[in-house]
């Protein structure tokens, strides 16, 4: 005999949508497995919700109308939510009876899933409180999302870039990953793009992706790029992920800027001009999207690379965002980060040693997959860096 099910908190993001909220709420009363606790988290209506009373708890909470700010919005309602797994509707999103349980399990199964429902779309203008969304007309599915997760067996076979078939209005995230991952990044305002950078994020944390077809919700009217806003929308939502994201898919051209993809440090007591090589070994990678702490506080070394050089420690969200950190002893051939990162990526590895000619060791690039998983587990990262793969690249 099975026991209770996880304890599941639902957040729901809305704006100015009252009978699209009474549809969300009342399907969510209906649940197989009824949410401990259900928040609206607001955008700043100009008259917020009043849900009727029902037999799940439901709270409100608001925040100034500042633009779309649904990352916002989320991480307020998460922060008022009761229970261990999370999950995240939109108010215009019905979920199915079933939907709860579905998206749930394999995150209270496996607390490093990160889970996305499967949404329809329908033409709800017609459909009271209640009514089955089934029976309303329907729209057209989005194909590209259909292909992604067949493609990769529902997320099972996700690799680098397919953060990109999450999508937030369907999601489900055990509480402690969340935190883990500082929640939504609320950076992103105007519509789209905080669903995709908190999957990337949970993915270059060592994460899991999953999509769970039995978690059906549907949406109210068509896909948004079905929609005449979509294309400024697009180009919008485009150019925030790029400056945030720095996987190639995302930022076609090299920004090593505020947010790297690869952080390097010197590991080395070398000073002076022998410093100043190894530098310029790692400036001269033809991996150009890479950024490297200067070592200690030679003022001749801050004065060379000036502006070219951080200064100071990474931040907690470059750590959080740079796919690979990159320990230098010794200059670099040019390719070699280029080569060490194809070897990264490809095979999902926790670590690539690059070496010289003699076998001599040059420099380390370690898996921010692999730091993730290390730090929610609390072992060290060079047991998971083993766990998930080691490779060595020799030198010419």
């Amino acid at each position: 005999m099975s026991g209770p099910g996880p304890r599941v908190g639902v957040v729901v993001c809305h704006y100015r949508q009252p009978a699209q909220l009474a549809r969300t709420l009342a399907a969510l009363a209906a649940q197989t497995l009824p949410p401990v606790s259900v928040v609206v988290a607001d955008d700043g209506s100009p008259q917020p919700p009043r849900p009727a009373p029902g037999p799940v708890p439901v709270r409100v909470v608001t925040q100034a109308d500042l633009g779309f700010r649904a990352a916002a919005a989320r991480n307020r309602g998460a922060a008022h939510a009761e229970g261990d797994v999370l999950v995240f509707l939109d108010a215009d999103t019905v979920p199915g009876p079933g939907f709860v349980a579905a998206l749930a399990a394999p995150v209270a199964a496996r607390p490093d899933v990160l889970a996305v429902g499967r949404r329809r779309h329908a033409d709800l203008s017609a459909a009271a409180p209640g009514d089955d969304p089934a029976d309303a007309p329907q729209l057209p599915d989005p194909v590209w999302l259909a292909q992604g997760y067949a493609r990769t067996r529902d997320l099972r076979d996700a690799g680098p870039g397919d953060w990109r078939l999450v999508i937030s209005a369907v999601l489900a995230v055990h509480r402690s990953l969340f935190d883990d991952l500082g929640g939504f990044d609320e950076r992103y305002v105007g519509y789209g793009g905080e669903d995709w950078d908190l999957a990337y994020r949970a993915w270059n944390s060592g994460a899991a992706l999953r999509h769970v077809p039995a978690a059906l919700a549907w949406h109210d009217g068509p896909d948004w790029a079905g929609r005449p806003e979509s294309a400024a929308g697009k180009d919008s939502e485009g150019l925030r992920i790029a400056a945030l994201v720095p996987e190639p898919g995302a930022r076609p051209v090299p920004l090593p800027g505020a947010v790297p993809d690869v952080l390097a440090d010197l590991d080395t007591t070398a000073t002076g001009w022998e410093a100043a090589a190894i530098v310029h070994g790692v400036l001269t990678q033809t991996h150009r999207d890479v950024r490297v702490r200067l070592p200690g506080t030679d003022p001749r070394l801050a004065e060379l690379f000036d502006g070219v050089a951080a200064p100071g420690p990474w931040t907690a969200d470059q750590l959080r965002r740079a796919r690979a950190r990159l320990a230098v002893r010794a200059p670099l051939p040019p390719d070699a980060l280029a080569g060490a990162m194809a070897l990264l990526t490809r095979h999902d590895l926790g670590r690539v040693e690059i070496t010289g000619p003699a076998g001599e060791p040059r420099a380390v690039l370690a898996s921010t997959r692999a730091a993730g998983r290390a730090r929610r587990r609390g072992v060290d990262p060079a047991a998971v860096q083993e766990q998930m793969g080691v490779a060595t690249l020799p030198g010419p």
